[in-house]
């Protein structure tokens, strides 16, 4: 289990007042202060339940080695944390590009599963092909069962708890094992009336009996949030950025009633969700997957992230559990995958926990299942003509916007940052932009 943390922080003493003001960046994070500490080695401002959490547990944690500052990132990339120089040529760090921006424009990630001293990068973890189990389905499919279980169990530490809940089979599983180990579950389903999500967030809300609360949002409510959505995401990828609005807007809910909320990110990557897997064969599909699992901590673990983190949630994303993950890296292809159904076995698992329709429904791209996806590509066709996208469609550093609704999507982003001629840091989606 991997416990979010915040920090920001500058190497050597006598940097407490910029690492207040990269604190202040940060602020909207956690409930508690950030308070600052200060030695030799470091200025670091940290929220103060870090205090509580053990150094085994620290998803992004900053420590000495050696007389040397080393900055760690959890193995998956849950938790962010990136990294610069300053005009003095310290090293400067913080958990949001925003605070970074602070002390420079020079903004790198410190990559998942990786040690960062200042100078060299060192790979603690990698996530590689494992050999595939040779035990029949239904022995796989109990321990899937069974490690699922200890995964929620792990993370569910308190009475009253939250979970986002589109009604897909990944977000459901979460949901059908948290409600029976925490006390009052409240669920969070947001979408444009009309959408196919909100009725089956419904169902599976009255089938385990959480407190279930649905957002209906119009049209304007969703460009309303684009530029708080922007700004907490720190993306301009249209996919990215389109999945947000919804998850951003639960989230906002859920502030009201809960610290911390359990999602369902990673299910897709590990057991096979997404419809273009059924065209490839075995080997190729265990390296895809490998390949999507890698994206996340940049993609879709940064939206569980900001759109937590900006309401000061903390995300529990319990399908990237360390020894979850182990298991499905060994679970043969063949039982994701099975005819044309995706995430079989996942699909075995927790059948009986859940309605029938549930089990079986087939994946919905996340903004399709919320209504959101032709409402903001519509506005965007409107709102840009095509000589601006013709002019502005490619960035001074070379990326190349993909749709108008990206150049929308980045005119906000620029007025929130201004022009960042190094975006190494930023993730993509695959297929979408110049790097992929």
């Amino acid at each position: 289990m991997y416990k979010t943390i915040t920090i920001a922080g500058i190497a050597g003493r006598g940097h407490r007042d910029l690492v207040r003001e990269m604190a202040g960046a940060l602020k909207h994070r956690t409930r508690d202060p950030l308070e600052i500490v200060e030695d030799e080695i470091c200025t670091l401002a940290l929220s103060r339940n870090h205090r509580d959490v053990s150094d085994q547990d620290l998803s992004t944690r900053v420590y000495v080695s050696d007389g040397k500052l080393i900055l760690r990132r959890d193995p998956l990339g849950i938790s962010p944390l990136y990294y610069g120089f300053d005009a003095e040529g310290n090293l400067c760090f913080a958990s949001e590009v925003k605070a970074l921006l602070k002390a420079t424009r020079k903004v790198h990630e410190v990559e998942p599963g990786t040690l960062f001293d200042g100078t060299t990068s060192t790979k603690y973890y990698r996530l590689e092909l494992r050999p595939p189990r040779t035990e029949p389905a239904e022995i796989l499919t109990a321990e899937l069962r069974r490690k699922l279980t200890e995964a929620v169990e792990k993370y569910a530490s308190g009475d009253v708890m939250g979970s986002w809940l589109s009604g897909g089979l990944d977000s459901s599983t979460i949901v059908a094992l948290a409600r029976p180990r925490v006390k009052q579950l409240h669920t969070f389903a947001a979408g444009l009336a009309g959408a196919p999500d909100l009725p089956a967030a419904r169902m599976v809300a009255d089938f385990v009996k959480s407190t279930h609360h649905e957002i209906v949002v119009t049209p304007q409510d969703l460009l309303n949030a684009l530029p708080d959505v922007i700004y907490h995401l720190e993306s301009f990828d249209a996919l990215l950025v389109r999945s947000s609005l919804t998850n951003f807007l639960a989230g906002q809910a859920a502030a009201d009633y809960v610290s911390e909320v359990f999602s369902g990110e990673g299910g897709d990557e590990l057991f096979g969700g997404y419809a273009y897997l059924k065209s490839l064969p075995g080997t190729k599909l265990a390296e895809e997957l490998i390949d999507i699992t890698n994206r996340l901590h940049n993609t879709a673990l940064q939206r569980v992230d900001r759109c937590a983190s900006a309401h000061g949630l903390t995300p529990c994303v319990c399908f990237l559990d360390p020894e979850l993950v182990e298991l499905a890296l060994t679970i043969p292809t063949q039982y994701k995958l099975k005819g044309s159904m995706e995430k079989w076995i996942l699909r075995q698992a927790i059948d009986g926990s859940l309605p029938q329709e549930i089990v079986a429904r087939p994946k919905a791209k996340f903004w399709e299942g919320a209504g959101v996806g032709d409402v903001i590509a519509g506005h965007a066709e409107r709102s840009i003509t095509d000589a601006e996208f013709a002019s502005e469609r490619k960035l001074k550093n070379g990326w190349v916007l993909n749709s108008k609704e990206e150049l929308m999507y980045y005119r906000v982003f620029r007025d929130h940052f201004g022009e960042m001629g190094n975006l190494d840091w930023m993730g993509r989606t695959k297929g979408a932009g110049s790097d992929s």
